[in-house]
């Protein structure tokens, strides 16, 4: 029972900390004068997979047993799986939701004309959609590559982690060097949590806001997992399947979290952008060390996580070039990882 209750608990506590966090790395990106789009790809992003990250790296340098070591390789895989299916299917329904509502409200507004209501379905612009897609075709492109290295066995395999390494940074410097004009000067943010009756807070405020939230969120989000761990055999579920099923899930809660926020506060292309940032970091850093510090080869469950992720990025890029992206198609992708929890038994079994 204490288990389920520190679960509710820990999930709280990554939710409102996640409150506290999107606001002050909306200021931070302000103060860096970095583009609206980057705010999300890059600094909410790497925020919040650096603690995973870090998981990874001890995990795959410290690991006593080759199964330890394995932890990380599931992890670099387990992410961007949760990332592609149960983070933008979240995010698709609780547009939905907020959608249903803007709807009805636009209803009673216009003495029923629906034309404003079906005009908003669609979630991106020309623009944005295209941007997004781009994000998709980076992540694609390297993760179909880890999955390939995952097959095959060869003298200088660890060495190619470094590109890995070398792909985020060519990332990370394009999303950084552009979009500078996306943030306008009347995109007013609401004051800092720590500094409320300040109009604008003061630079060391950010900071310690911005540090000291990903510091709650990464002790919240590790305990998070630990009473998952302990839960899932208390359900019937084998180790195996509660780390490929369970704690993907949770160790992406804090990006699923600040998608929510961002979504309930009206801001959906920073929502979209922090999962497709999340994504490329999920692809690269986690893979780089993987390959650096393992054997990096895939067994049939880590095999069927990417084919699984595959088909979830071909299902967005194909709505997205459609013009067809909008909430409940969106959501879709959450059943994504039903197909992946069913197509785990036979494999592991």
């Amino acid at each position: 029972m204490w288990h389920f209750v520190l679960l509710v608990v820990c999930a709280a506590a990554i939710y409102f900390s996640c409150e506290w966090f999107v606001n002050a790395v909306e200021w931070l990106g302000r103060r860096m004068n970095v583009g609206r789009m980057a705010v999300g790809t890059i600094l909410a992003a790497f925020g919040t997979a650096l603690p995973e990250s870090v998981v990874t790296l001890i995990a795959v340098t410290t690991g006593g047993t080759a199964e330890a070591r394995d932890i990380g390789v599931g992890a670099a895989m387990g992410g961007p799986l949760a990332l592609a299916t149960v983070a933008y299917g979240v995010t698709g329904v609780v547009l939905l939701a907020r959608r249903r509502k803007v709807r009805a409200q636009a209803l009673v507004a216009a003495g029923g004309g629906s034309e404003d209501a079906r005009r908003d379905e669609v979630l991106t612009e020309p623009g944005q959609a295209r941007r997004l897609a781009k994000d998709q075709r980076w992540f694609v492109a390297v993760f179909v590559v880890k999955v390939v290295l995952g097959l095959v066995a060869f003298a200088i395999k660890p060495w190619l982690g470094l590109l890995f390494f070398a792909a985020y940074a060519v990332y990370f410097w394009r999303e950084m060097r552009g979009g500078h004009g996306e943030q306008g000067a009347d995109d007013r943010l609401e004051p800092l949590k720590i500094q409320p009756r300040r109009e604008s807070p003061a630079t060391w405020a950010v900071v310690v806001q911005t540090l000291a939230t990903l510091g709650v969120i990464f002790v919240a989000s590790q305990l998070f997992v630990h009473q998952l761990d302990a839960i899932g055999p208390m359900l019937g579920l084998s180790g195996a399947v509660t780390a490929l099923l369970l704690s993907p899930i949770a160790t992406e809660l804090p990006e699923i979290m600040n998608a929510i926020i961002w979504v309930r506060q009206g801001k959906i292309s920073l929502a979209l952008a922090n999962i497709s940032g999340a994504m490329m970091i999920q692809a690269t850093v986690p893979s780089g060390l993987g390959l650096l510090f393992t054997d990096w080869r895939f067994d049939g469950a880590l095999l069927w996580s990417g084919i699984v992720t595959m088909i979830a990025i071909a299902y967005l890029l194909t709505i997205l070039r459609t013009d067809k992206f909008t909430p409940a198609r969106l959501s879709l992708a959450g059943g994504l990882y039903l197909v992946f929890a069913v197509g785990l038994v036979p494999v592991l079994t």
